[in-house]
């Protein structure tokens, strides 16, 4: 007989929104390639009846909303819920932040996995209620959820606070493995091989922004640092800062979401520099590693876990610009810390071996539907 699964807290597949979504996309490819029937709930602008569609052998359920922004989210969690109420097999909930509604299946009795995400209410750009909302669906999440995945060891650690470690597995994220990129799509921004580093993240307090832009822009480098990233200088005050402290040797194309730019981005760059603060295993950070980046990352246990011993570490912007001022240019350290970025990505973060733990846990609680 064939197993179905039902993938609720995303906006849906084929991905175009961010990490949570690319992996359910791979996963749902993977699944269905092993006779798994998956269904994956899909969030749609504007207003009408649900349809459904098929991609790649994946049922999509396609749920209309006229909301935007955070409440859109909600309302289309809250639709996807009720309709999932009414289905059967496995369920498989990315990320714990409408975990409220989640409490209508356990009380039917379906059997879900939740992906517990990384302490979303610790983050610095929630204001106070949003972080009492996060906080509060964690906790609900734990206790809904009959399997937790943490995707680091140190999610897991604190998860294992709330609930019996027994029922959180540990699965990091993964992504795919680059070995080569085209040279040619760095002509689009005027950068050489090897003359640039890159930072890739949302541009947000708590990704250390500032701090790098102001640590690099100190003093002339000779060098390119590229910050990518959705700016709004008009209405964000934070944005309006990086922006201001940035010398000319720093560039601002914008958000970049085509791989071919991207990969070679990354593959190309000097250093991929990493500024997020919390969370758990990043995507970015993962697909740095699987482009054999050499990595400067902010120094706490979440990035240490992730990008190893080899990887050079900062606390603060003075200790940032000491990095820079060490290593931006030394070629002895270069090519030792890109091989060690290889050695981690294909010792952890490989999509196979990310699928296959997925699969074990989805089929171990099968057994209970």
């Amino acid at each position: 007989m064939r197993r179905q699964l039902s993938i609720l807290g995303i906006r849906g597949i084929p991905a175009g929104h961010g990490g949570f979504e690319t992996f359910a996309e791979k996963l749902s490819l993977y699944l269905v390639s092993k006779e798994w029937d998956v269904v994956v709930y899909c969030q749609e602008e504007g207003e009408g009846a649900v349809t459904e569609s098929a991609w790649n052998g994946i049922r999509l359920v396609h749920i209309p909303v006229k909301q935007t922004g955070a409440l859109g989210t909600i309302v289309f969690d809250w639709r996807a819920t009720c309709l999932a109420l009414k289905s059967t097999g496995l369920f498989l909930t990315l990320g714990y932040n409408t975990a409220l509604f989640n409490v209508l299946q356990r009380l039917k009795g379906q059997v879900n996995v939740i992906n517990m995400d990384g302490i979303e209410w610790k983050r610095k750009k929630w204001g106070r209620i949003a972080k009492t909302w996060f906080w509060i669906n964690e906790r609900i999440g734990c206790l809904t959820g009959n399997y937790l995945v943490a995707d680091h060891p140190r999610i897991r650690a604190h998860l294992a606070t709330r609930v019996s470690a027994a029922k959180i597995s540990m699965i990091p994220y993964g992504a795919e493995q680059v070995l080569d990129a085209d040279a040619s799509a760095l002509e689009a921004f005027s950068l050489a091989p090897q003359a640039f580093s890159v930072v890739i993240a949302r541009p947000e307090p708590e990704n250390s922004f500032l701090e790098i832009v102001r640590a690099f822009s100190l003093r002339p480098r000779q060098h390119t640092l590229v910050v990518l990233g959705k700016f709004d200088v008009d209405r964000n005050a934070y944005h309006r800062a990086i922006v201001a402290a940035a010398s000319n040797e720093v560039i601002f194309p914008g958000a970049i979401y085509d791989s071919r730019k991207i990969n070679a981005l990354r593959f190309y760059s000097r250093f991929y520099i990493h500024g997020h603060q919390v969370g758990g295993t990043n995507p970015s950070l993962v697909e740095a590693l699987g482009a054999g980046c050499a990595v400067i990352a902010h120094d706490n246990p979440f990035n240490q876990w992730v990008a190893g011993a080899a990887a050079r570490y900062f606390a603060d912007e003075r200790q940032c610009a000491q990095l820079f001022d060490q290593i931006l240019t030394d070629d002895s350290i270069l090519q030792p810390m890109k091989t060690c970025s290889q050695e981690r990505f294909e010792q952890q973060f490989t999509w196979p071996r990310i699928f296959s733990e997925y699969e074990a846990l989805l089929t171990k609680a099968y057994e209970n539907v």
